[in-house]
């Protein structure tokens, strides 16, 4: 493979870690007006919500099944085209089951493109022969926060959701168009298998995932409340704590590479969990926003790299082919961001939502030490 291909190819990969986080994030902004349009009660949207997360899960496998038959190019543009075409529904769809059965179109196409990206990122960094696992990751974050902003202005300046929405669209569609030609064409040998169970190291680094993703979701979902309710932080001002984590996450990732390339994976995962650990104790047990935010900020630097790490030591074990190994990584990845948060609800309801910060402190840890096991396979 010529330089110039390989750098196609990595350009490539970026855009298309860009464009499902762009794709999730502009859907974001969009919530409200959904639920105002189908008159769900807050119950009845978490349930519409389950659907986004259920069709992601469930189309994973079969992306990773389906790719290793045709090639991740294909794969690709068709889990883009079925996003790109459900966006648009979820701007209209006006009654809770046409918002469910549109979700669930949705969750499916970016799930799908999640796992694939993957796997597409496996093999560029492969070739490359260098880490680039954590670049490629932070193109995800920078997608979720220019789609985010973008569908907030075009909103905010009066423009009706489904126009906004379909500008959005034809953007993402323009990118796809660019990247397409250089998306991985490989495919896995005829004889081997399309499913199988996660076991040996990829059930561990499947776990480690998990326990990754879980910390990014309490994040997401329980940062807020917890600044609010257990350190007497104003409402208006909680939502920073997450603002504060997203971004000292992905400006770690755009130089993870290099750390990665330093340290080594084990020691980089031990490091990211030592420091997303310390973060957590600040953010639990410090006084108010000042000794908090630094914690939030040192929780993101901590795991920005983790999960890369964890996914090209997933393409880099023996035990199972990367065709199987990488979506089962992933759905148990995925897995960590639906269930985490409602683990730490289930925790925080039968003893304190201290309690449950530490005991997600204490799994980072154990992350750590487990890295070393993970990268030997």
């Amino acid at each position: 493979m010529s330089a110039s291909t390989a750098r196609l190819q990595q350009h490539a990969t970026r855009a298309v870690f860009f464009l499902p986080g762009f794709a999730t994030a502009a859907w974001a902004p969009l919530v409200p007006f959904a639920r105002n349009r189908t008159d769900l009660d807050e119950a009845s949207l978490g349930l519409a919500l389950l659907c986004l997360g259920t069709g992601s899960m469930l189309a994973m496998p079969l992306a990773g099944a389906l790719a290793a038959r045709v090639g991740c190019r294909r794969v690709l543009l068709l889990t883009l085209v079925v996003a790109m075409l459900a966006l648009p529904l979820l701007a209209v769809a006006a009654t809770p089951l046409m918002l469910g059965m549109t979700l669930f179109v949705f969750g499916a196409g970016v799930g799908a493109c999640d796992c694939i990206m993957n796997m597409q990122a496996v093999m560029v960094e492969r070739d490359a022969g260098r880490p680039m696992m954590s670049g490629f990751h932070a193109f995800y974050s920078i997608g979720g926060a220019v789609g985010a902003a973008a569908m907030t202005v075009l909103l905010w300046v009066g423009m009706a959701p489904w126009v906004a929405v379909l500008l959005l669209v034809g953007g993402m569609a323009g990118v796809t168009v660019l990247a397409a030609p250089h998306w991985r064409r490989d495919r896995a040998p005829d004889d081997a298998p399309m499913f199988a169970a996660p076991h040996g190291v990829v059930l561990l680094i499947g776990l480690m995932c998990f326990v990754a993703f879980l910390a990014e979701g309490v994040m997401l979902d329980w940062s807020a409340v917890f600044l609010h309710d257990v350190q007497g932080v104003p409402e208006h001002q909680a939502g920073v704590a997450f603002f504060v984590f997203a971004v000292a996450m992905t400006l770690t990732r755009l130089a993870g590479d290099r750390v990665i390339s330093a340290l080594g994976y084990a020691r980089a995962i031990l490091v990211g969990t030592v420091v997303a650990a310390a973060g957590f104790a600040l953010a639990t047990f410090g006084a108010g926003l000042t000794v908090a935010l630094p914690g939030y900020a040192l929780i993101g630097i901590g795991c920005a790299n983790v999960v890369p790490a964890l996914f090209s030591l997933a393409g880099r074990q023996k035990v199972m082919p990367e065709s199987l190994a990488i979506p089962a990584v992933t759905t148990l990845g995925y897995a960590g961001v639906l269930a985490g948060p409602a683990l730490i609800g289930f925790v925080a309801q039968a003893s304190s939502l201290v309690m449950a910060f530490c005991l997600a402190m204490a799994a980072l840890l154990l992350v750590g030490l487990l890295g070393q096991r993970a990268a030997r396979a």
